[in-house]
């Protein structure tokens, strides 16, 4: 069902590109005036910018249907909540939720773990 959703959500993005760029410039924006040429009836004016409100609506319900699909299937989680992980690799550091119990409770834990790496002298 999702894949489906995909594959219309990005046929409309084309179509909503193709009909954007066919519609007559104001000028203006980047000097660029359009003096005449292909399409400068009125009535070609309003097809194009209903066919761009009817895209740009139809783009905003696959939009609004693909993330209550991505939402559907979702587990909520807690990042102070300590999960199970992989087991790292020799010589790796420890990941942070590794000492079990959470985040929450590591902080309120006794003494923060000896830094490594180089000092920072210090004045006396």
């Amino acid at each position: 069902m999702q894949h489906v959703i995909i594959v219309i959500h990005l046929m409309l993005v084309l179509a909503l590109i193709g009909v954007v760029l066919l519609q007559r410039s104001e000028g203006g924006g980047l000097g660029i005036g359009s003096t005449g040429g292909f399409m400068t009836s009125r009535g070609t004016a309003n097809v194009l910018t209903r066919a761009t409100a009817i895209l740009a609506g139809l783009f905003f319900v696959t939009s609004l249907l693909l993330s209550i699909l991505a939402g559907i299937n979702r587990k909520p989680t807690s990042v102070l909540q300590g999960g199970q992980s992989a087991p790292a690799a020799p010589g790796a550091p420890a990941p942070l939720g590794g000492g079990g119990g959470g985040l929450l409770n590591q902080l309120q834990g006794g003494t923060p773990p000896a830094p490594s790496g180089p000092q920072v002298p210090q004045s006396k």
